[in-house]
């Protein structure tokens, strides 16, 4: 695939946006400079991503902002911010552009990867190597296919197989790898340069929604990894903690808030419409002049707004929650704590996505008939939504809920829990 046309907003709004500016030092300065990106964004997202080529520009886009090191060592030139901060950051990105939303919340988790699993030394060496470089991570780490195979060949490990999901895909500067040592059941993490022969992307994501993630399928082929590269082992022996299964709650919650960063997308994009465009219905005995004071749309806009507040509410609670354990000295994470934050982020990611699709659907009642042309395309919102909110079943996640509630019981540790 090509890069994004040169008439894209995108890829003319950046290049000396940013060049004299300091760095935001505050959650509110980075919150204010993904408000930018997110405008940048949202201004042809739709032909963008009817478009669906690799989002070269938009990643450029990012590292221009600073916002792919926000989480990054000050002292390497990173933003030194919390996850609380990151999380909000993913949802008014993804209010823009729900592709690049989800792209750089991935790129969050993996940058944090080392920390989740790796050794003090280790994660040193990563947060330089990403910060100094404002790198992209992206992830071949797909539960569902079979796990690579990883051999040993002296000193160094070599990964092989195949990912049906590769999410960053040719755009990511690092990809993190995960397989399961030959013979064993232990499971290995590595991350490695993008750019290299043993790793192929088949150029095949072509889904409904989410189209601009590069999240189509990868072979990797031979590539070898240092042991000493292998995350969180000290002489071939991996050193445990609960800390290193918090990487299922942290992106459960980042799925969760670019899904509400998609559903803002979708309420201002409709309410801009219904002001501009939208005509007031002529047959209803209480006739109105403008479609702004018909009754139903007031009221419309006001239960899918609230029902957002709503949900941003518990997003938020969430993510403070597990900032402050992603945040504190690793040893100090109980198994009760890591199932309570984990019972929450579930009960947040189902408001997230039971009103998001109801929003994004309902949104067509408040703008109109003509509203549903494709030169409109509010269908981006739905669509974006209703792809990435298949991940895994919502189903499964009530019964966390439930089951919480019912038998105070949490989650047992999974690739989805």
């Amino acid at each position: 695939m090509t890069d994004t046309a040169l008439s894209s907003p995108v890829t003319s709004a950046f290049d000396n946006r940013w060049p004299d500016a300091a760095a935001p030092t505050t959650p509110q300065g980075w919150l204010d400079r993904a408000r930018e990106v997110s405008d940048i964004l949202i201004v042809d997202a739709v032909d963008r991503d009817r478009a669906n080529l690799s989002p070269h520009a938009e990643v450029r886009l990012l590292k221009a902002s600073g916002l792919v090191t926000l989480l990054g060592p000050v002292a390497h030139g990173g933003g030194g911010q919390t996850w609380e901060t990151a999380y909000q950051v993913i949802r008014v990105i993804a209010r823009g552009d729900g592709s690049i939303g989800q792209l750089l919340g991935y790129h969050y988790l993996w940058a944090w990867a080392a920390r989740l699993v790796a050794t003090d030394e280790q994660i040193l060496a990563v947060e330089e190597l990403y910060t100094a470089n404002n790198y992209l991570f992206g992830g071949a780490v797909n539960p569902r296919d079979s796990d690579l195979t990883v051999t040993e060949d002296g000193d160094e490990l070599v990964f092989s197989g195949r990912k049906s999901f590769s999410t960053g895909g040719e755009v990511a500067d690092l990809t993190v790898l995960e397989g399961v040592l030959a013979g064993t059941e232990t499971h290995i993490f590595a991350i490695v340069p993008t750019d290299q022969p043993g790793i192929v992307f088949g150029g095949d994501w072509d889904n409904l929604g989410q189209r601009l993630t590069e999240s189509g399928s990868v072979e990797i082929r031979d590539v070898r990894v240092p042991w000493a590269a292998a995350a969180g082992f000290v002489e071939k022996v991996f050193q445990p903690l609960i800390y290193n299964t918090l990487n299922v709650p942290a992106i459960q919650l980042v799925f969760t808030n670019f899904y509400l960063g998609i559903t803002q997308g979708a309420i201002e994009t409709a309410s801009a419409y219904t002001r501009t465009t939208t005509r007031a219905w002529p047959y209803g005995g209480d006739n109105k002049e403008r479609a702004t004071d018909e009754w139903y749309l007031l009221e419309g806009y006001g239960q899918l707004q609230s029902k957002l507040w709503a949900d941003e509410a518990i997003a938020d609670r969430a993510g403070a929650e597990i900032s402050q354990v992603l945040h504190a000295p690793r040893q100090e994470l109980t198994e009760r704590r890591r199932g309570e934050i984990a019972v929450l982020i579930a009960a947040a990611k189902l408001r997230a996505i039971e009103d998001g699709l109801e929003t994004t659907s309902k949104i067509y009642e408040l703008t109109g008939a003509r509203a549903s042309a494709n030169s409109v395309g509010l269908d981006i919102f739905w669509r974006n939504l209703r792809t990435h909110s298949l991940h895994d079943p919502a189903a499964y996640k009530k019964r966390e809920v439930g089951q919480y509630v019912l038998l105070n019981e949490v989650p047992e540790p999974s690739w989805y829990t």
